[in-house]
């Protein structure tokens, strides 16, 4: 029992801090990722939205101090307790999840690793089970590193370490991109799809009445020949085949689709803002000496917002010279975490991104 509890105490304490770590390296997409948990169709909690960032900031940089405190054997009573609590909280929201098919994403470890509802529930009660034996059987097994004050600081160093390390990230962007928008990929490769690339594959349920009574079979595609009269079909998607790791990218404005022609510009700088209202819409100023700047250097600057209607008194009040695109929100939260933000391309392909506040690093 001895081992097995240092085993499983380095196998949960490892976990929570690179679990933590991930998620504290891009907090802006952990609290999206709590929004869609606090919708009103989800948990009904959309009074907890504008906590979201909050929140996510908190869980993160609780999830690897409790993962060193219990490296170091610190508190142990108050750090298992904690890790129990945790688990069964993340769990109930991962089979919340899995059973109602309602996230279909928890972001455990952000974007880096991704988990199907029922393999990050699987995960979630794995953690569980080993968190349980060390509380039930292991405890008298965990001792403190070292004797002294060395546990503590080693503690308060990490969360010392994780509030400046969350700073950073929040105030510019995050340090590791996972995302399919990171820096040297092109956009439109992005969005192609393989020569053999798997299609989806579907069941087709076809229900006959042959002789009065009804006859169901299934097929994926083709129409069975039967002797009966044809009442309902009903399809179950099986597989979802190839998703290409960019998809739903638009640039649109009056039903045109202008994707492809701006992509294919030599100096292309897009200026984002997923919502409008959120924005902090002073950055414009420097985004219009930037703008004014690079329009002078040849580039073509676009706005894309997910709130056009709204994008008309920014430009008047900042006297912006460009216009704004309609972009899918979602996407435009995918490409970057900042609102607004800077991305700068050549011919589709993403050569720097920038949080608003570092508009003085775009290099034309």
């Amino acid at each position: 029992m001895k081992y097995l509890t240092h085993l499983l105490r380095l196998f949960l304490g490892i976990t929570f801090i690179i679990s933590g770590m991930i998620k504290l390296n891009d907090p802006m997409g952990f609290s999206f990722k709590l929004e869609d948990y606090f919708a009103p169709n989800v948990l009904g909690l959309p009074f907890l939205i504008p906590f979201a960032l909050t929140f996510a900031i908190i869980v993160c940089i609780v999830e690897v101090v409790l993962g060193v405190m219990l490296l170091v054997g610190y508190q142990k009573k108050l750090t298992l307790w904690s890790l129990l609590a945790m688990l069964i909280f993340f769990g109930f929201l991962t089979f919340y999840s899995a059973y109602f098919n309602k996230v279909t994403d928890c972001g455990c470890f952000g974007d880096a690793i991704k988990f199907t509802p029922w393999q990050s529930f699987t995960k979630d009660i794995v953690l569980l089970v080993a968190a349980l034996i060390i509380f039930l059987w292991g405890q008298d097994y965990i001792k403190p590193i070292s004797k002294g004050k060395l546990p503590l600081y080693i503690t308060l160093l990490s969360v010392i370490f994780c509030s400046i390390f969350v700073y950073y990230v929040y105030n510019h962007l995050p340090i590791k991109d996972f995302r399919p928008y990171k820096i040297g990929v092109n956009i439109e490769k992005g969005m192609e799809f393989p020569a053999n690339a798997p299609k989806p594959i579907f069941n087709y349920a076809w229900t006959f009445d042959v002789n009065g009574k009804e006859q169901t079979i299934v097929t994926q595609g083709a129409y069975p020949e039967v002797n009966g009269k044809f009442l309902r079909v009903e399809t179950e998607e099986v597989s979802k085949g190839y998703i290409p790791p960019i998809h739903d990218f638009t640039i649109e404005k009056d039903g045109e689709d202008f994707a492809k022609e701006y992509l294919n510009e030599p100096k292309l700088l897009m200026i984002t803002s997923y919502d409008l209202h959120k924005a902090d819409l002073e950055a414009f100023k420097a985004i219009k000496v930037l703008t004014d700047k690079a329009l002078k250097k040849g580039y073509k600057v676009i706005g894309m917002t997910a709130s056009v209607d709204d994008a008309i008194p920014v430009i008047k009040k900042y006297e912006l010279n460009f216009d704004f695109y309609f972009t899918d929100q979602t996407t435009l939260k995918t490409m970057i975490r900042s609102n607004p933000a800077i991305i700068r391309l050549e011919k589709g392909t993403i050569k720097q991104k920038v949080n608003y506040r570092d508009t003085n690093k775009i290099n034309l």
